[in-house]
């Protein structure tokens, strides 16, 4: 199996509201970026987001090492996912992306390490930017749209 490293973050202005995320995959010296953004989301949706995209992308069964700012999808992933299956997610939020989480995780190897935010790490850093660039991009779209509809 090939080895992977994949690095995410996720952004929200506000906490629900415009969101973005971006991921990082690396397989030797080839590396895809990609980004995104959501209206009326939240930090966390968005974290999920960019590992499920990155996932997505990958071709065939990797052994993956995740990177994330997120302690919560670490542990999540590394430690309480298998209870919330067994329990079908009773109580837990965010059931939709962690139910497409497990669809395109089931082939790989996966397991998550925490970066801590905003501490000089490249790859943290970089995903940072875009995802908060890609929130505020679906912003200006959003208040453009507004002006313009206002002003018709």
């Amino acid at each position: 199996m090939k080895c992977v490293e994949i690095y995410t973050d996720g952004s929200c202005l506000n906490n629900p509201g415009f969101g973005g995320y971006a991921y990082i995959v690396r397989y030797k010296e080839h590396e895809k970026v990609g980004v995104g953004a959501e209206e009326n989301t939240t930090n966390n949706r968005m974290e999920l987001k960019a590992i499920i995209k990155a996932l997505e992308i990958l071709k065939e069964p990797c052994v993956v090492n995740l990177y994330t700012d997120s302690n919560l999808m670490v542990q999540s992933i590394n430690e309480w996912l298998d209870g919330w299956v067994k329990k079908n997610f009773k109580g837990r939020k965010n059931t939709d992306l962690w139910r497409e989480y497990l669809r395109v995780s089931k082939e790989h190897k996966i397991e998550a390490f925490w970066i801590k935010a905003h501490n000089g790490h490249k790859e943290n850093e970089r995903c940072d930017t875009l995802a908060r660039e890609a929130a505020l991009k679906l912003q200006r779209k959003y208040k453009e749209a507004q002006w313009l509809n206002s002003n018709a």
